[in-house]
C-alpha cells in the first residue's frame, strides 16, 4: 500500500495576490500539518494492520499477498523522514499505538479481569511485524507433530496451515531486511526470535531391545536464517544474505550469535562452489565486503577473528584482496558505491577461481 499525497495539498498553493496576512497564514500551516500528521498515522495504522492480517493467514497464498503489501508499504515509507518516525514510533513496544491503548481502556475494563492482560497485550503487538515473520512464514513447517488423534473422531475442526513457498520466504526476508533498516530496534526482535543463534544440540540415550542403546541428537535452537541459507533456494539465499547483513549492522548479540553457528565459514562454502549460481555467489562476495568493512578496526569481540577466518578459508591473496577492497571510498554517493561493490565482488570471485 502506497502512501496518498493529502486532497489539501493541491489547493494550499495559493498566488501571491491571494495570500493571507502572516497570523493567518501561520495559522492555516499549522492546521495543514496537524491534519497531514494524523493522516500519515491513519495510513501507516491501516497499512500495517491489512498487511499484517494476511501475512497471519493459514495459507500461503494470502501470506504472500500480506507480505506484497507490506513491501510496497515499506518501500513508500522510505521515502519521507516523516512517515519513517512514524513507522518506528509503531514498531516500538514502549510507545506502540498509544491512542490506541488509551481508547481501548475503557472496553478492556468491561472484560473479566483474566482475559485483561492478554487482550491488551494482542492489542498491542498486532502492528509489530518483526514476529509476525518468524511466527508464520520463516517457521518450520516440519516441527509440527500431531499429539493424538482426536481431531479425527471429534467434530471440532483441526487447524491447518500451509507450509511456506519460495517465493513467501524470500519475501518474509525482504521484509525482514527493510524493517530492519528502517528501524533498529527491529534487530532486538530478530535477535529474541532466534533468527541467528548457535546450533546445540543434545544426546539422548534410549535403549532398543534389538540394537541396545541408541543415540540421538536434539536440536534445541531454532536457527532460522542459517538453516534458510545452508537449506534453501537461490532465491532465499540471496534474500537471506541481504537479511544477515541488516540484521547485524550495529547489533552486537547478532554478530555475537553469527560468529558462534560459524555463519561465515557457511558463506566461504558458497563462493568457493564452483557449482553454486554465480549470481549467489557473487552475493557471498558482496556480504563479506560489506562485513567486513563494517568491522575493520574492531579488536574486540563480536566478530574480532573474522579476518583470521577468512584467510584460513579463503586463501592469503582473496583475503588481503577482501581486505583492502572492503575500504572503498566511503564519500561515493549511493550509486557509485554500488557499482564499486558490485565491481569488487567481481574481482573476489576471479581471485578465487584463479587460486
Amino acid at each position: 500500500m502506497y502512501l496518498k499525497k493529502p486532497l489539501w495539498s493541491e489547493s494550499s498553493a495559493t498566488p501571491e495576490s491571494d495570500q493571507k496576512p502572516p497570523y493567518t497564514a501561520t495559522a492555516v500551516g499549522e492546521m495543514v500539518a496537524s491534519l497531514n500528521k494524523q493522516r500519515l498515522y491513519r495510513e501507516v495504522t491501516l497499512a500495517l494492520q491489512t498487511g499484517l492480517k494476511e501475512a497471519r493467514a493459514e495459507f500461503s497464498f494470502l501470506r504472500v499477498r500480506g507480505l506484497r503489501s507490506i513491501l510496497k508499504f515499506l518501500r513508500s515509507v522510505a521515502e519521507s523522514d516523516s512517515t519513517i518516525s512514524l513507522f518506528c514510533h509503531s514498531q516500538s513496544i514502549p510507545d506502540l499505538q498509544v491512542h490506541c491503548c488509551v481508547a481501548c481502556l475503557f472496553i478492556c475494563f468491561q472484560r473479566r479481569k483474566s482475559e485483561k492482560v492478554k487482550w491488551l497485550a494482542e492489542k498491542m503487538e498486532e502492528k509489530i511485524v518483526i514476529p509476525v515473520l518468524f511466527q508464520h512464514s520463516l517457521r518450520r513447517y516440519e516441527e509440527d507433530t500431531v499429539a493424538n488423534l482426536n481431531h479425527i473422531f471429534g467434530v471440532e475442526p483441526m487447524k491447518i496451515s500451509t507450509p511456506s513457498t519460495d517465493a513467501e520466504v524470500a519475501l518474509a526476508l525482504r521484509v525482514l531486511e527493510g524493517c530492519c533498516l528502517l528501524h533498529r530496534e527491529s534487530t532486538i526482535f530478530a535477535h529474541q526470535h532466534k533468527a541467528i543463534e548457535m546450533k546445540k544440540t543434545v544426546e539422548d540415550k534410549t535403549k532398543n531391545f534389538c540394537w541396545g542403546e541408541s543415540h540421538y541428537n536434539h536440536d534445541l535452537s531454532k536457527q532460522v536464517l542459517m538453516d534458510i541459507l545452508s537449506t534453501r533456494g537461490v532465491l532465499e539465499q540471496g534474500a537471506c544474505l541481504d537479511a544477515l547483513i541488516s540484521i547485524m549492522l550495529d547489533s552486537s548479540a547478532n554478530q555475537m550469535d553469527f560468529e558462534s553457528c560459524d555463519g561465515i565459514e557457511e558463506v566461504a562454502h558458497l563462493i568457493r562452489d564452483k557449482q553454486v549460481d554465480e549470481n549467489l555467489r557473487m552475493k557471498c562476495g558482496e556480504f563479506l565486503l560489506l562485513l567486513i568493512g563494517h568491522v575493520n578496526g574492531r579488536d574486540k569481540p563480536p566478530l574480532a577473528r573474522i579476518h583470521e577466518d577468512v584467510r584460513r578459508l579463503l586463501g592469503e591473496k582473496s583475503a588481503s584482496l577482501i581486505w583492502a577492497a572492503s575500504q572503498f571510498g566511503s564519500t561515493l554517493d549511493p550509486e557509485q558505491r554500488l557499482t564499486a561493490l558490485h565491481i569488487q565482488a567481481r574481482r573476489v570471485l576471479e581471485s578465487l577461481d584463479l587460486y
